[in-house]
């Protein structure tokens, strides 16, 4: 239990270990991009090839954030991070010493795909949703901040990395920042599983409980096949899919399609910290936005329509100038993302179930985003360009622009709790 005269409420604590742990999961895996050029070069391999990797990464991830979330609902948080960061970890070392494309597989793919569902916004994410409700958008924006702050801080140090003692030297400094901080954090910060275990009510409101002996909420478990009859889940799941699609095959081409337009290295991997730095802001504002608009999927909309802008801008980014313009409307469009879907998922479905939802909803959300790299890699392959990758982007986010509006709110399955 928690002393009488703690003078900050616990689930600040848990928004700011949240903030750090997806800072160097997100940050880290969001690099790729920087090594898909010198991985080309050095093995010479087709960008498809070398895309699988990223493909089988997100597959991975997806399929882990399952079970991750399930474990959420029942286990603290800090075992189930500190165990992705040690997987993660080997993951990135060990490709550093890849010489086949199914080393890099099985490294890259498996290992830090499976390291990074402990690591990811599943797990972060619905942790801090369990200690908020009215101040749940703000906590959950502050939170995914961390994405964008992680890569802000890591692809320009991996970009000069790459640039000055290679990519393998890379990887390894990412392996030995993912293991050092995701294990220090989740030790010092997520210990503790939800404010009703500790004598507190969510949002730090003053609690009228006498100790950790309160009732706690029940946790129900949701068959899956109710989920599947739900229309707002498939809604939810198919929409925010497609949308991560769009964010993957931009995060891992977006640095290759820089250069090939004769952009230097370091300035192209830089475009990916400006999509992050507008993102940091567009994390806080869509956080805070959705708890002002009736609806959170108002929210959802406006952010999905900005990246649709951003997007747009990038197809025609022929320059450093443009890329970097098309990089900030697009980054701060990408902000909506990490916040809005476990705020949307809570306002649906309901707070007590949230981890087993969120980590459903994330496998449909992972296996759409799995389909960027490929894809990405398979039409610059056949066309020699991006081309017609970033036109299906465009017509991808102006069809679920439309399809947002038409998510209906329901009832909570926790109402009855």
């Amino acid at each position: 239990m928690l002393p009488d005269n703690e003078k900050i409420y616990w689930g600040w604590y848990v928004v700011a270990g949240s903030f750090f742990v997806m800072a160097i999961n997100y940050g880290a895996r969001y690099c790729f991009g920087i090594f898909l050029k010198p991985l080309a070069m050095e093995h010479d391999w087709s960008r498809s090839v070398i895309s699988l990797a990223a493909t089988i990464n997100m597959l991975v991830y997806s399929i882990g954030s399952i079970f991750v979330g399930r474990m959420l609902d029942h286990v603290a948080p800090r075992w189930i991070i500190t165990f992705g960061a040690l997987l993660a970890a080997c993951g990135f070392i060990l490709t550093s010493f890849i010489h086949t494309p199914l080393s890099f597989y099985i490294t890259y793919g498996l290992l830090v795909g499976l390291g990074a569902s402990g690591l990811g916004v599943v797990v972060c994410s619905s942790s801090v949703g369990k200690w908020f409700i009215k101040k749940r958008g703000i906590a959950i924006g502050i939170a995914t901040m961390g994405i964008s702050f992680g890569t802000v801080a890591l692809t320009p140090l991996a970009g000069y990395i790459n640039q000055y003692l290679g990519w393998r030297a890379g990887l390894v400094a990412l392996g030995i920042i993912t293991c050092c901080i995701g294990v220090f954090i989740s030790q010092l910060l997520m210990h503790k599983t939800q404010p009703e275990a500790h004598g507190l009510l969510p949002d730090g409101d003053k609690a009228a409980f006498p100790g950790p002996t309160t009732t706690i909420p029940a946790v129900t478990r949701i068959p899956t096949r109710v989920l599947f009859r739900d229309s707002r889940f498939w809604t939810i799941a198919l929409s925010h899919g497609l949308i991560i699609m769009v964010i993957m095959s931009v995060f891992v081409h977006q640095v290759a399609y820089a250069m090939d337009n004769h952009i230097g290295s370091i300035a192209a991997a830089t475009s990916l910290a400006v999509i992050s730095m507008t993102g940091f802001f567009g994390q806080f504002f869509f956080g805070w936005l959705s708890d002002k608009v009736r609806d959170p999927k108002y929210a959802y909309f406006l952010g999905t329509f900005i990246l649709l802008i951003g997007t747009i801008l990038l197809w025609q980014a022929g320059s450093v100038s443009r890329l970097y313009l098309s990089a900030v409307v697009y980054g701060f469009g990408y902000g909506c993302l990490a916040p809005i879907l476990p705020i949307l998922a809570a306002d649906r479905f309901g707070r007590q179930v949230l981890g087993s939802i969120y980590g459903l909803l994330t496998f449909f959300v992972g296996f759409g985003g799995s389909i960027g790299p490929i894809l990405g890699g398979i039409i610059y392959d056949h066309f020699g360009s991006y081309q017609h990758l970033w036109e299906i982007n465009i017509a991808v986010l102006a069809v679920i622009c439309v399809v947002t509006l038409t998510l209906k709110k329901g009832k909570p399955f926790d109402a009855h709790l």
